[in-house]
């Protein structure tokens, strides 16, 4: 029991990440919506960021495998443009 307590909860460390990235994703949303550019590749590539930080801090591989490919699609839809 003692094990479990001294291990620090990684669901914690990100908490503030995810809403913050949740936050960007949805104004990333808005900003496509209205038709703002480039503000909407901003606020998508900084919640993408955020969300691939907390895959990274959670340890979570299916987070990181979504964000990293969202990532490499941004970037190479950013350079062909």
């Amino acid at each position: 029991m003692s094990n479990t307590l001294s291990q620090p909860n990684t669901r914690h460390k990100g908490f503030w990440i995810k809403w913050i990235a949740s936050v960007l994703q949805i104004a990333g949303y808005a900003a496509t919506g209205f038709d703002l550019h480039p503000l909407n590749i901003y606020c998508f590539l900084g919640g993408l960021l955020g969300w691939l930080a907390v895959g990274v801090l959670w340890n979570d591989r299916a987070l990181i495998l979504v964000h990293l490919v969202a990532l490499a699609a941004m970037l190479v839809g950013m350079a062909s443009s």
